[in-house]
């Protein structure tokens, strides 16, 4: 706004806000300094070279870090200076006074209070299942503009902006098209049909049951491999919307009946019953069912023929195919363990989707 800067922190990979931190402008104005470059600019008169800033850029992190490295010293030693010389050229840093809060939000990133460091809410809003703003009630008059997960409220039509389009909460749908096109689907302006289990953060695609963050950040780490990058992208311009459902067990698996990936981001599978063997993330996991969803959509016929087939090692061809092309690149792309089987190999529990473990005991 023209008086506050307000800033977001977001939980990694997703779009629930965690904490917001507001700053006065004027608070902005005494936070900026100039750089020792500039310092010793303006107070001598000379241009510096750009070499020679681009080395006083370093000096300046290092000294308000507290630490010079040698090559530095080495290099003042040269000049005949010290770092104490230099220091004492530095403009003080000056910590703006920052209000903060932070958001209490509903399993689906929906914000429903402020609460401040003391425990105060300082905001609390009461919304529909569309995220439609029913009413909300602030003792200090705090304007919060954070709706469903990747919305923000705009006060002068009243809609929320989603990023690559507008959502009307009143209508729970979209006002203009996907821009993505028939690609999404038929209907060009759907939200999610159940928005109590379901979002769209993006206005695009893949309908996730539950919080979209292991999600997310398993599909950004995949991305690394371009192969399995290629696989995303098809799958998220496709005719058909990929379900994401996650589960407990360890029956991760792709369904082609409802379109739907059984997915536990939890989940380690190991690629040896060995001691000492390691295991591949739950994300490689995820990667190798979009491997069969993506085959499904280009040849369904294939598809079912190769899962028909029986396989002794992989237990059908279609597995075969996926892990020992596709999986196994990805895996080597990002560096984890590659397997030489599909069924009877054991799981453990792991905290994230990108982690990996090393067998030491007894698996679940």
């Amino acid at each position: 706004t023209q008086q506050t800067r307000i800033q977001t922190v977001y939980q990694p990979g997703s779009f629930t806000p965690l904490l917001r931190i507001e700053t006065e402008n004027g608070e902005q104005a005494k936070a900026r300094h100039r750089s020792l470059a500039e310092v010793l600019q303006e107070d001598t008169g000379v241009t510096l070279p750009a070499e020679l800033a681009v080395m006083l850029g370093r000096l300046e992190r290092e000294l308000r870090q507290g630490s010079v490295s040698e090559e530095s010293q080495q290099w003042l030693a040269q000049c005949g200076l010290t770092a104490e010389q230099m220091a004492a050229q530095l403009e003080a840093e000056y910590i703006p006074e920052r209000k903060l809060h932070l958001y209490h939000c509903d399993h689906r990133g929906l914000p429903l209070a402020l609460i401040s460091p003391e425990g105060e809410t300082a905001w609390q809003g009461e919304y529909d299942e569309w995220g439609n703003l029913l009413g909300e009630e602030s003792a200090q008059h705090l304007q919060q503009s954070l709706r469903l997960p990747g919305q923000q409220y705009d006060e002068e039509s009243g809609l929320y902006y989603n990023r690559n389009r507008y959502y009307d909460p009143l209508q729970g749908r979209y006002i203009t098209q996907d821009p993505i096109g028939l690609r999404g689907e038929w209907n060009l302006y759907k939200y999610p049909l159940n928005p109590v289990r379901f979002i769209d953060s993006l206005g695009l695609k893949f309908h996730v049951n539950g919080d979209p963050s292991d999600f997310n950040q398993a599909v950004e780490y995949l991305k690394q491999d371009s192969q399995m990058k290629e696989t995303i992208d098809f799958l998220s311009s496709s005719e058909e919307t990929i379900n994401i459902e996650y589960i407990e067990g360890t029956n991760v698996r792709f369904n082609s009946n409802n379109m739907a990936i059984y997915w536990n981001s939890r989940a380690s599978l190991f690629c040896s019953t060995e001691l000492n063997s390691k295991s591949q993330s739950p994300a490689l996991g995820l990667g190798h069912e979009f491997a069969h969803a993506q085959y499904y959509l280009l040849d369904k016929e294939n598809f079912m023929a190769l899962l028909s087939r029986t396989d002794k090692k992989y237990e059908n061809k279609e597995e075969a195919r996926v892990i020992t092309i596709i999986e196994s690149r990805a895996a080597k792309t990002l560096g984890e363990c590659t397997r030489g089987a599909h069924s009877g190999l054991p799981f453990y529990r792991v905290d994230g989707p990108l982690q990996t473990m090393k067998i030491t005991g007894t698996p679940e």
